[in-house]
């Protein structure tokens, strides 16, 4: 299993420097989230400044953006990469693509494997140096004004992010990979989303194993003090996925459907801060991986073999955050470098 981190990229001078460090613990990969910033320009920095870890977004709200330009972005950061990008792709909510991008939302699953496809068709393009045309219902191209030259790397890796079985399946049917969300559980991994990774693969084209890659949830501390305020924190944040209807069938699956409306009254109604008290220590349990700084990679790890190819933690790396410090040189001693 190899161990990731993901950045929260507020500082864009700073990107540099912090691949190098992510780099130089031993860890395998990068992710940059698309939040406050754009996810793309960060890893232009942290190509140069890296030589071997992994590039890549989790992710990337695919919608807004055009597929070309989509595909220009992704090429010039593999080439410049030398082959570590890895290009994720995420639908986000309706409400998100229409009111804050001001974007077209059709029927996501559709719509996003033909955005797939449609990047594809533009990197054979520059590969060949043929003209690129694609038609679908959502996107075409007929017209071509010259791409950038053919490179080593032409075969980007795209994986797509989600939490129910549609997107998995269309994962399995297209993707190089998958960005299992945070709010699961094992035993939702392995009986709903992983017979979904099967059958599409079975009913696409890839043969080549479908990689797994999530930022787990994780409670730990230095000490009691830090541990209750671990938990705290992570249940407020599986309370706040829990209240929201499209995540219920991880709940579902447990039995726990019925925390929905009353999280979602909570949340209607602003009262935050009581929200993690319907998360029990059983539901944590099987969220969240709890173990004290030196024993957390190794719980990690025991608990996702067989299961995820790449794995880290939920929260963001900061090596400047000393309460964290200690977390991380644990896991970059946990990999044996």
């Amino acid at each position: 299993m190899k161990f990731d981190v993901t950045v929260f990229a507020k500082d864009l001078n700073a990107a540099s420097t912090l691949a190098k460090t992510v780099e130089d613990y031993g860890f395998d990969g990068l992710w940059v989230a698309e939040a406050a910033h754009n996810p793309f320009l960060p890893l232009a920095h942290a190509a140069l400044a890296s030589e071997r870890i992994s590039l890549g977004t989790a992710i990337a709200v695919a919608f807004p953006r055009s597929p070309l330009l989509m595909a220009q972005t992704a090429w010039d950061l593999a080439e410049q990469s030398g082959g570590r990008f890895i290009l994720g792709l995420g639908t986000q909510i309706k409400p998100h693509i229409t009111k804050r991008f001001s974007a077209t939302w059709g029927k996501p699953i559709p719509q996003l494997r033909e955005y797939i496809g449609a990047l594809r068709a533009i990197w054979r393009s520059f590969q060949s140096g043929d003209e690129s045309s694609f038609r679908g219902e959502y996107y075409n191209f007929s017209l071509s004004a010259g791409g950038p030259r053919p490179m080593p790397y032409g075969g980007i890796p795209i994986y797509i992010a989600g939490v129910n079985i549609g997107l998995a399946r269309l994962a399995g049917e297209l993707c190089d990979g998958f960005h299992v969300h945070s709010f699961h559980t094992p035993r939702y991994l392995r009986q709903v989303l992983m017979p979904a990774f099967a059958a599409g693969r079975e009913r696409g084209s890839v043969r080549r194993p479908l990689s797994l890659s999530c930022a787990v949830f994780v409670v730990t501390g230095a000490d009691d003090a830090a541990v209750e305020e671990s938990k705290m924190l992570t249940k407020s944040q599986i309370a706040f996925y829990a209240s929201t209807p499209s995540y219920q069938p991880v709940l579902e699956l447990h039995g726990w459907q019925d925390l929905v409306p009353q999280l979602n009254t909570l949340l209607r109604r602003a009262r935050w801060g009581e929200m993690h008290k319907l998360i029990s220590d059983d539901m944590l349990e099987q969220f969240a991986v709890i173990a004290p700084p030196d024993e957390l990679p190794y719980k990690l790890r025991e608990r996702y073999d067989g299961l995820l190819d790449r794995a880290g933690f939920y929260f963001p790396f900061e090596p400047s955050d000393g309460s964290k410090q200690l977390i991380w040189q644990h896991a970059a001693k946990a990999m044996g470098r």
